[in-house]
């Protein structure tokens, strides 16, 4: 096809060249109007080219007549092709003139003879990179290139041909329609694009049609729409389409050029098909041990549609006992999952037969109903080693509290429920009674007493019993066994609480002083019903006495009202309570009644005797605290007078001898306080240092210490004052026996002095 194209395209050029060749030295370069000289609007110039409906345009001032050139694109002689001739009424042959040419491509794509006038393109051209050029052109005189006319514009369009085939720039397209769709439904649109010019003849003048996609779809050859054109396809028969697209131009006449695209259809699904079991019967076996909600078998609908279309939802519809098993969907496999609801029983029911049907979820309304399928579903049930079972899961016995040992408090039963029948034997879970309380016959399941009971101890006790099977001890069950203690009126009755009660000494006969309550801690089955009574040796008490309130408490009253503390601060009053159980118990608690004192409105103030010698507003509490502060107060005072004493002590005497002292004064000072590399100040602060003779910093160990078999106190006192230090001699008397002379380096009067040597 492309070859053929070509050889048309030669064939089309050649008849343009001859007629090009033939037409334009007689007709296109001769100047069509020649003006008389005596008009007076001046010399006038022609100017002629090869196009369609040519007009003659006339200047006022100027001597040209301009009109518009063409040159076909794509020429690609052996010689430059003639676009045009300029020619003005100047050149007459006497006048050296020159044709100058200026503008786009001007001397690259376009020359002039300098002479003639003729314009030449120099290059090949193409409409579709530059559709026209704007020059200039200009006459001078040929020896000084002065100009002879002003410059003037003209324009060279490049003709077009038909040189560029159609294209689908968007290509290659996808599209999607529905499955079954009526024939002419809108698929797409597809469009193709021509790069030749729109205006001039059919360069650009585009035909769709069909290649490849036959008798599916169709195309409208102006729109370019794609359409349905077969009825009732089926996207589960083929679901992909390749079409293919050809555009032609030259409105799709012979030798037009052509350009093509692909399409791909793809068939979207509609719910048009039901599901559709497998195989019209399943058959399933399930052992009768099978755990609640564990599945027994699948099934499944296959459905030719898709995604959601796709989807079914399974149901029991029909089948002996169908509450025994349930179905559910799987959502990614889109199985129906069979699963049990209820134990299976072997030995009661060993088959089952179910009808299940599988609907789609989604379905078209048009249709009605919903697309579903039906199957029949068989299950067999497989016996079986099942562990034992109890008659009930739970057993509830009841014994009496202090019943002896080995009294039996009850039995559980259990059996085999398989068809061989095993014998069971019974235990105990000893993590259910850690302290052994309980026995289990093995081979019968009573259960005995291992220990006595006490219900106010341990009201319930609950065990655990398992029951296994003799030929296979793998196969155990349990069964929870709760056991009452029965109350027995073995506890006597007491006081709520340790009560005590208070009695004003302003009290009136007959007041209430307390109303006391008892408890039991058994728990007969009538309720409880107290007696109260004081002991005998009470009985003709004079100060108190107690009345039944009817409610199972008493309240005590005071005979008299002469209760006073300094006589008797206390009273215990005895009493005897006793409750109904058989036999009745009964037991003596005291109340204690203490006298105090009261405000006028009967309110408790002070019950101790010791109030009365106690100032009032003060308790003995309160002196206490008293006494202790003015105790801690003098131990202060006398632990600050013994410090006071010990400070006013001098330092250096430490005997407690009469000390006498004569001082006598040289008056030979030193360098004085700014000479301060003459002394030691902490040796002069420390008073150890006096009596452990420390050496100063600035004497050397031969001048610091003065022995009496030393050349005298004379040399002594001259290193002192050298030193810069103040000299003083002390005669110290400790006894009557003992004088002895000191000599001392004084470095300041207020410091404390430095005992340097003995004289």
């Amino acid at each position: 096809m492309p070859k053929r194209s070509e050889e048309m395209l030669t064939d089309v050029w050649t008849s343009l060249m001859l007629v090009w060749i033939t037409c334009v030295p007689y007709t296109s370069m001769t100047p069509i109007i020649s003006q008389s000289k005596s008009l007076q609007t001046g010399s006038t110039a022609l100017l002629r080219g090869l196009v369609e409906g040519q007009r003659i345009l006339s200047r006022a001032k100027r001597g040209w007549v301009w009109n518009q050139m063409f040159v076909l694109e794509e020429f690609s002689g052996p010689d430059p092709i003639l676009v045009g001739r300029l020619h003005t009424d100047l050149d007459v042959g006497s006048t050296p003139i020159k044709y100058v040419l200026a503008g786009e491509g001007a001397g690259t794509i376009f020359a002039i003879n300098e002479i003639t006038g003729d314009i030449h393109a120099m290059k090949r051209l193409d409409r579709e990179e530059k559709a026209e050029y704007t020059l200039t052109a200009q006459v001078t005189n040929r020896d000084t290139d002065q100009p002879l006319e002003p410059p003037s514009e003209f324009i060279i369009k490049v003709q077009d041909i038909n040189d560029n085939p159609p294209q689908f720039v968007e290509g290659p397209y996808r599209a999607s329609v529905p499955e079954t769709s009526q024939v002419g439904t809108s698929v797409t649109r597809v469009t193709a694009t021509d790069a030749d010019d729109p205006v001039y003849g059919n360069s650009a003048k585009l035909v769709y049609s069909i290649l490849e996609g036959q008798p599916y779809f169709s195309i409208d050859p102006n729109t370019a729409i794609i359409k349905i054109a077969l009825h009732g396809m089926d996207r589960e028969m083929r679901e992909e389409y390749l079409v293919v697209i050809q555009a032609k131009d030259m409105g799709g006449h012979m030798g037009g050029l052509s350009g093509t695209t692909t399409v791909t259809v793809t068939l979207t699904d509609v719910n048009d098909n039901p599901p559709k079991f497998s195989k019209s019967l399943y058959e399933f076996v399930i052992p009768e041990d099978l755990a609640i909600g564990q599945p027994g078998g699948k099934v499944k609908a296959n459905d030719r549609d898709i995604g959601e279309n796709a989807k079914s939802t399974y149901n029991i519809i029909d089948g002996d006992e169908r509450d025994v098993f349930e179905i559910t969907t799987d959502a990614q496999t889109q199985e129906g999952i069979l699963r049990l609801k209820k134990p299976l029983n072997f030995e009661t029911k060993k088959s089952y037969t179910l009808k299940v049907e599988a609907a789609n979820i989604r379905f078209d309304p048009n249709s009605g109903a919903p697309f579903k399928d039906t199957a029949t579903v068989k299950i067999a049930v497989e016996d079986s080693d099942e562990p034992p079972v109890f008659s009930k899961p739970t057993f509830v016995l009841q014994v009496d509290e202090n019943a002896p040992i080995n009294t039996v408090v009850g039995t559980v039963t259990a059996r085999d429920p398989d068809v061989t029948g095993s014998l069971v034997r019974y235990f105990i879970d000893r993590h259910t009674d850690l302290e052994r309380q309980f026995n289990v016959n093995v081979d019968d399941g009573k259960i005995t007493l291992a220990k006595p009971l006490d219900r106010e101890t341990d009201m319930w006790h609950n065990i655990t019993v398992t029951a296994t099977e003799i030929r296979n001890h793998s196969q155990i069950s349990r069964a929870t066994v709760a056991i009452r203690v029965l109350d027995i009126n073995d506890n006597a009755p007491e006081f709520a609480t340790e009560y005590e009660a208070f009695l004003c000494e302003n009290g009136k006969p007959g007041q209430v002083i307390q109303t006391v309550s008892a408890v039991d801690k058994d728990d007969p089955i009538q309720g409880h019903y107290f007696e109260y009574r004081l002991i005998p040796e009470m009985l003709n008490n004079p100060n108190f006495t107690i009345k039944n309130n009817g409610d199972n408490s008493i309240s005590v009253l005071a005979k008299h009202d002469t209760f006073r503390r300094q006589k008797q601060e206390m009273y215990f009053l005895p009493i005897i309570v006793t409750d109904n159980g058989n036999p009745p118990m009964s037991s003596t608690n005291t109340l204690t009644i203490r006298v105090c004192g009261c405000s006028r409105e009967g309110i408790v103030q002070s019950c101790n005797v010791e109030a009365y010698v106690l100032p009032i507003g003060l308790s003995m509490g309160a002196l206490i605290a008293i006494l202790a502060c003015i105790i801690l107060l003098l131990v202060i005072v006398v632990l600050f007078v013994t410090l006071r004493r010990h400070k006013n002590k001098p330092l250096i005497i430490k005997d407690d001898e009469d000390v006498r002292e004569n001082i006598i004064r040289y008056d030979d000072e030193g360098g004085g306080e700014e000479d301060t590399e003459a002394f030691d100040i902490a040796t002069l602060q420390n008073p150890d240092g006096i009596n452990g003779y420390l050496p100063r910093k600035d004497i050397k160990p031969d001048l610091q210490f003065m022995p009496r078999q030393s050349s005298g106190p004379n040399a002594f006192r001259n290193s002192c004052l050298k030193k810069g230090a103040t000299f003083r001699t002390l005669r110290l008397k400790y006894n009557v026996h003992h004088l002895s002379h000191q000599a001392l380096c004084i470095v300041e009067p207020n410091l404390t002095m430095s005992i340097l040597g003995g004289l």
